[in-house]
């Protein structure tokens, strides 16, 4: 008698409740570049060791991001999301009340990376992957990274409003009340497979998986791409306000520009899950890439004006988080769904390798030259680089060896 398939959940309540996780996890962080003169000023720090903590942040996100990959993909998801709201909770809080650098690092490095591997985009594909048809998945996936680009457009004008109205670390400590918000939007992810011992069966273990991946030329590429992505945007995100100010411009202008570059997102993202259905994703990676070294090129080149910087926020918005579905549904297409939460860890450590040194290097080497100039034009090299590896990707399912019974 052939066994019965796990139940799914609906597609709305998939989607409602991921795009809202995700936009109060990426909307948070998306704003963290405005805290970096009130802290730094306040505690009398350098922006060296802010950007040091945030890359930290990066850093345990993607390494956290495996392993919380690996739990959902045994136990679902939801015991994650719970788990890393309250971790998000205490990340802020520490962050507010830190008196010495190394606390700051602590909290707002490894407590925040570890909460945002539980309640991001790994952990939410890995449901939408499990739960929603491969006709619909990279659609499906283009709305949920649409969702944390409105999270960035909703996000930052609040931050900023917190800031200016009840100083730094008040609003830290709101925004930490919010985060909590994601433990009961987790209750619409319980995944009813796993709670009824009807969990996926799995041709490979969790070894077996990862080793195939890990070998895979194309697995390798789409990491090396993400690296790219990753160096790019944090390091845009957390410095490009301090150096629009830095030229004369006002902190309104940073505010607005983070903010549009996350509703641009929205429509970046939302069109590249739809495109990904139709067109190579090879292609449509390449071209995301090559579209932001020339766009932050024009940003050099153009006089710097509160115009060129919206015009610019405009255009980064659009290619921002537009890797994410793509990515994460090449992945899919790929290997399977699985494992995919473990894989999509695997990939976004990349991502936060490249945050990591993006972010850091943009501090050191601001407080070594006085300037952020070079790092803009390791960003353009980056992009090129990563637009010509994402070309020999091949997409279609990799061809697995059948695996002999009681194996």
């Amino acid at each position: 008698m052939p066994e019965a398939p796990a139940p799914r959940l609906s597609m709305l309540q998939v989607l409602a409740c991921g795009a809202a996780i995700v936009t109060l996890s990426m909307g948070v962080r998306h704003g963290f570049g405005l805290w970096l003169q009130p802290i730094t000023q306040a505690q009398g720090w350098t922006r060296e060791n802010f950007a040091f903590a945030i890359a930290i942040q990066n850093l345990a996100w993607g390494c956290f991001g495996i392993f919380a990959g690996m739990v959902a993909d045994r136990f679902g998801a939801f015991r994650v999301i719970v788990g890393g709201a309250l971790l998000y909770a205490l990340g802020l809080v520490g962050m507010a009340l830190a008196p010495t650098v190394l606390v700051f690092t602590l909290t707002a490095g490894i407590l925040i990376g570890a909460a945002q591997a539980g309640t991001t985009y790994a952990v939410v594909y890995g449901i939408i992957g499990r739960q929603i048809d491969p006709q619909r998945r990279s659609w499906a996936m283009g709305i949920a990274a649409a969702a944390g680009s409105f999270g960035q457009f909703l996000m930052v004008p609040v931050e900023g409003f917190l800031i200016s109205g009840f100083g730094w670390q008040q609003a830290l400590l709101v925004l930490s009340a919010m985060v909590l918000l994601i433990g009961p939007l987790a209750f619409g992810l319980r995944e009813p497979g796993f709670a009824r011992g009807l969990a996926p069966k799995r041709e490979q273990t969790i070894l077996q998986a990862l080793r195939e991946a890990l070998k895979y030329p194309s697995f390798q590429l789409l990491m090396a791409g993400y690296f790219v992505c990753g160096f790019q945007v944090v390091f845009i995100g957390v410095h490009m306000p301090s150096y629009l100010r830095d030229k004369g411009l006002s902190p309104q202008v940073a505010s607005y520009s983070l903010a549009l570059i996350g509703l641009f997102n929205v429509f970046g993202t939302y069109i590249a899950g739809t495109l990904g259905q139709r067109l190579a994703k090879r292609k449509i990676l390449a071209f995301i890439y090559i579209a932001r070294s020339v766009a932050i090129s024009l940003f050099l080149i153009v006089p710097l004006t509160p115009l060129s910087v919206y015009v610019f926020a405009g255009v980064m918005g659009l290619l921002w988080l537009s890797t994410v579905p793509v990515t994460n549904a090449s992945v899919a297409g790929i290997f399977g769904v699985a494992h995919l939460s473990m894989l999509s860890g695997f990939v976004f450590f990349s991502h936060q390798i490249g945050s990591f040194v993006g972010v850091w290097m943009g501090g050191l080497l601001y407080d070594r030259t006085g300037g952020y100039d070079i790092v803009w034009y390791i960003s353009i090299a980056l992009g090129i680089f990563a637009a010509l590896v994402n070309l020999p990707v091949r997409e279609a399912p990799i061809a697995r060896m059948p695996v002999p019974q009681g194996a």
